[in-house]
């Protein structure tokens, strides 16, 4: 075939062109096989059809993927620029990373696939971690131009396996609210589980915030931990359906306006010393909590000491919507309580809530139509 030439039994492309200036030049690239150069000459001569050169790009995978990143920053939010930076970092790049940018191939990208499924990582990661290179080197060939087709597209991915959802039924919820006040942070966990928060919304919850008059919260902030060097951020929700007002009972607004007291009193005592952030639940020294520390040093005893079922401080989450889809709420009002962005996704993440739902239409209906 033209263009395949065979050297030292050593396969090699070749093509002459020439470029916009009227400069003649060669290509030679190694194959292994003639199929896999027929492939590759077809791919410059379609490059060359279309005013495009990607086959001079000579960038490998990371120093792409680094001009990527750096021009992707301010179309998103710092926490997920730093999601992307993250999987990129720990899955794709230490494989990758050295080869040439159009030498990366499907099967490259899908033997580190494999390899993340062996070693035990979940469907969401994967596909996550997948979904942002892939989102990388689609802009590679649009609008960069520097590759003619997107190599991470069309592979074989795990199949999503939907984990079984914990939470608290209205026993087990009593249980852990009396244990809550035996705790150092228990008016943290109660909070949690009444309000339906996620944890990184209520640790970044300013007194500003509160309205301890009419016992509503405003969800405005999220506090975001730095994966680069420590440090910590309050950063704007992500989208606008997450901002938004939640009531809670005025007894909660009796606890938490004598957990501002003691607050205030640590403050004064400290004086300089206290870091003025105006959080609501902080340190001793006023700076933002950290939820695994939580999680570890403070969630879990308390789950033992009640002798409860073992779940992660997340599940106050899940346990406040299925208490409350349980009891008859209308999942509109719910849906907006946990600040989804549809009630398609309230209706589909808790559909183990409907049958029970069902049978309580079913029931009313009866009583209706019965004569």
């Amino acid at each position: 075939m033209k263009g395949l030439i065979e050297r030292d039994n050593k396969l090699y492309v070749r093509k002459v062109y020439r470029d916009a200036t009227g400069k003649k030049k060669q290509i030679w690239r190694k194959v292994e096989t003639r199929t896999e150069g027929k492939i590759l000459l077809r791919e410059i001569e379609n490059d060359l059809a279309s005013g495009t050169e990607s086959f001079e790009n000579r960038d490998n995978l990371d120093s792409y993927l680094d001009k990527w990143l750096s021009m992707t920053k301010g179309t998103i939010s710092d926490r997920t620029l730093g999601d992307y930076e993250s999987l990129l970092r720990l899955y794709f790049r230490p494989a990758l990373g050295k080869k040439r940018l159009n030498s990366v191939k499907p099967m490259d990208i899908q033997n580190v696939i494999t390899d993340m499924a062996k070693r035990g990582l979940s469907s969401r990661t994967i596909q996550y971690a997948h979904a942002v290179l892939q989102r990388a080197l689609k802009e590679a060939v649009i609008p960069f131009k520097l590759l003619t087709s997107n190599p991470a597209r069309e592979l074989k991915l795990p199949r999503r396996v939907k984990k079984e959802m914990k939470a608290l039924s209205p026993a087990t919820a009593q249980a852990f609210l009396k244990a809550c006040a035996k705790s150092k942070h228990g008016l943290l966990f109660e909070f949690a589980l009444i309000t339906g928060m996620r944890p990184e919304e209520y640790l970044a919850l300013m007194w500003r915030d509160l309205d301890l008059k009419k016992g509503a919260a405003t969800i405005q902030r999220v506090l975001v931990r730095n994966r680069k060097g420590g440090g910590w951020s309050l950063q704007p929700t992500k989208t606008p359906g997450s901002r938004r007002c939640i009531p809670f009972p005025s007894y909660l607004v009796r606890k938490l306006k004598a957990h501002k007291r003691t607050q205030n009193e640590r403050r004064l005592k400290l004086g300089s010393e206290w870091k003025n952030n105006d959080l609501v639940f902080a340190s001793r020294m006023g700076t933002p909590l950290s939820i695994r520390n939580l999680q570890r040093r403070h969630f879990k005893p308390l789950l033992e000491r009640a002798k409860l079922e073992d779940i992660r401080t997340y599940d106050l989450r899940h346990s406040c919507a299925t208490l409350l889809l349980a009891a008859g709420e209308n999942p509109k009002v719910v849906s907006e309580r946990l600040g989804h962005a549809s009630i398609v996704l309230t209706l589909d993440t808790y559909s183990h809530v409907l049958p029970s739902m069902q049978q309580a239409a079913s029931d009313k209906l009866e009583k209706i139509l019965k004569r």
